[in-house]
């Protein structure tokens, strides 16, 4: 019975992490809703939220076999989808009590679901939503299945798997390369298909709320990165304590910079700095002890700062700087296990400043490059495609106005007043709840009142 038991331990955590990762929607959704104006807050959240049944649908349709099915032409760059086609055959128990291919399908969604969904920083404010849900199985198909098969289909079954894990011989513990670094060059690449916003240096509508995003992204990671070991085991407490540590020091390393920038310390900078950390462990949570796990947070966070304290000075306008956090965090945390991965961890890579073999150098940086190029190439192309077509950017009056009344006739937080708030602008078409919003926005606080409770005769 040992071996059951064991196998039955392994599926419990692995179901369990699924959870922690599925929360990393709502966090995100949190996470960007904050950060934008107050106009474009349910816009972003829905462009996030959208991806899962997106991802979700392509998946039973022929995403499984691209990510993980036999490599065609073996060359290690997609796979086939031929024989996954519905998933029809994945409904067999063997009884084993272990992790099947059925959960692995439910695991791969999120994964591909959380990459597109970062994606939206890019196009936050000034993009149609109707393009986005064009866009979004576009890019799926042609930049991160190919990039994910490349990464995460192992030899198995007797066929080759992917071309950089297996050609290249990158080590990307769980996505620094296929998640982080793909979707940050991704959306630098949407913004700049789309130019820069009109109102490019609003404010963020709601600080709280970010905050509370980026908690819910940290808990989630434990499950995204934890997950990975594949089951209960020594790696997953390993992996589980350097994600905590990253995320921590990403937090010291980030305030540090801004301290010595701008002059203060920001609980956004702090959260931004916690969520870096975590991003730079993600390829590299295998390979650090706990010293180097804090030293990869601190890096990572560090870099991604000093990005940001350039932004004002860039005309890319990457609205919610998935590209510096995600983007440029993969990286540095995938140059971190060049430097200073441990013999020790897990995984036994060894870095050059510990005697390592100096190929680890041209291999990770052989994956950066092939996969940053790629995801920025094709993403511009896909987005210029798109608005040849049907048109990518919101006309300047609906970005003005803001996206939430005029695509979804909706408002995040205005009280409803003269038949205007969620219930009123729902029965609008969504040129008629712009301009209520924008008349209800213009007009002052205290006529609002009087419309609402006249004062009675003297």
């Amino acid at each position: 019975m040992e071996p059951v038991i064991a196998a039955n331990a392994d599926l419990a955590w692995m179901l369990a992490a699924f959870v922690f990762v599925l929360l990393m929607f709502p966090g995100l959704a949190f996470f960007y809703g904050g950060m934008v104006g107050s106009r474009n807050v349910l816009n972003v959240m829905t462009m996030v939220l959208s991806t899962l049944g997106i991802t979700a649908v392509l998946y039973v349709l022929f995403g499984y076999g691209l990510v993980s099915g036999p490599t065609v032409g073996g060359w290690g760059i997609i796979g086939n989808p031929v024989d996954y086609l519905g998933m029809n055959d994945f409904m067999a128990d063997d009884g084993s009590g272990t992790t099947q291919t059925l959960y692995f399908t439910a695991w791969f969604i999120l994964f591909a679901a959380i990459t597109i969904a970062i994606v939206a920083s890019g196009a936050a404010g000034r993009m149609k939503f109707t393009a986005w849900l064009v866009f979004a199985p576009i890019w799926l198909t042609l930049v991160y299945f190919p990039v994910a098969h490349s990464v995460f289909a192992v030899d198995a079954d007797g066929y080759e798997g992917g071309f950089l894990v297996n050609d290249i011989k990158i080590h990307d513990y769980a996505g620094g390369t296929a998640v982080h670094m793909n979707s940050g060059v991704a959306a630098l690449a949407l913004a700049v298909a789309l130019g820069a916003r009109r109102r490019r240096m609003e404010r963020p509508n709601n600080v709280p709320m970010a905050l509370l995003g980026g908690g819910i992204l940290w808990f989630g990671w434990f499950g995204f990165n934890g997950s990975c070991a594949l089951g209960a085991s020594f790696l997953t407490q390993v992996v589980i304590l350097n994600t905590l540590l990253a995320g921590c020091s990403g937090m010291i390393g980030f305030c540090v910079i801004e301290r010595w920038r701008e002059g203060h310390v920001t609980s956004l900078g702090l959260i931004t700095g916690a969520v870096a950390g975590l991003v730079g462990i993600t390829p590299s949570a295998n390979t650090m002890t706990p010293l180097g796990a804090l030293m990869v947070g601190i890096l990572a966070a560090a870099v991604v700062a000093l990005l940001l304290s350039f932004k004002s000075k860039l005309k890319v306008d990457d609205t919610l700087d998935a590209f510096a956090v995600h983007g440029v965090g993969g990286i540095v945390g995938t140059l971190c296990i060049v430097l200073f991965a441990a013999e020790s961890a897990p995984a036994g890579v060894q870095g050059i400043l510990f005697g390592g073999d100096i190929a680890i150098l041209w291999r990770e940086l052989a994956g950066i490059v092939i996969t940053c190029t790629y995801s920025f190439v094709v993403t511009w192309l896909i987005a210029k495609a798109i608005d040849k077509t049907m048109g990518l950017r919101v006309d300047e009056e609906t970005e003005i106005t803001g996206l939430d009344p005029v695509l979804h006739a909706e408002t995040a937080y205005e009280i409803p007043a003269a038949s205007v708030g969620h219930a009123g602008l729902s029965g609008m078409s969504p040129a008629r709840a712009a301009e209520a919003v924008e008349r209800q926005l213009a007009e002052p606080r205290t006529a609002q009142k009087e419309a609402v409770a006249p004062v009675p005769p003297r």
